[in-house]
């Protein structure tokens, strides 16, 4: 059983920056890929990012490319996503997700709680 919790949501202005952080607690949580989703207000969650065990292999949404950085710390059990350049369509519930092995799909095996994020002057 993995537990994932993410936090840093916030409101930012647009253009502005906001790092979301998903630490994974439970047994070998270094051997999961871990991805971030989003969901906005009437709209169907979407695939924002994935990193892989080891950070061998990273994917970004077009949407985000250049704009985000996703990384995982040296244990392996936190990783963060770096949002820059915020945009209004950026404002979701974004949501940290695990599956073992290197590769995220629309079919996570654990799901964090979610955490808010606002673009808006």
């Amino acid at each position: 059983q993995l537990q994932l919790v993410e936090s840093g949501g916030g409101l930012v202005q647009p253009g502005g920056s906001l790092r979301l952080s998903c630490t994974a607690s439970g047994p070998n949580a270094d051997y999961y890929a871990i991805g971030w989703f989003r969901q906005a207000p009437g709209k169907e969650r979407e695939a924002v990012s994935c990193i892989s065990p080891g950070s061998t292999k990273i994917t970004y949404a077009d949407a985000v490319k250049g704009r985000f950085t996703v990384s995982r710390d040296d244990t392996g059990t936190t990783v963060y996503l770096q949002m820059s350049s915020l945009e209004p369509e950026d404002a979701a519930s974004y949501y940290c997700a695990a599956r073992f092995g290197a590769l995220c799909n629309s079919d996570m095996t654990y799901w964090g709680k979610g955490t808010p994020v606002t673009v808006s002057s």
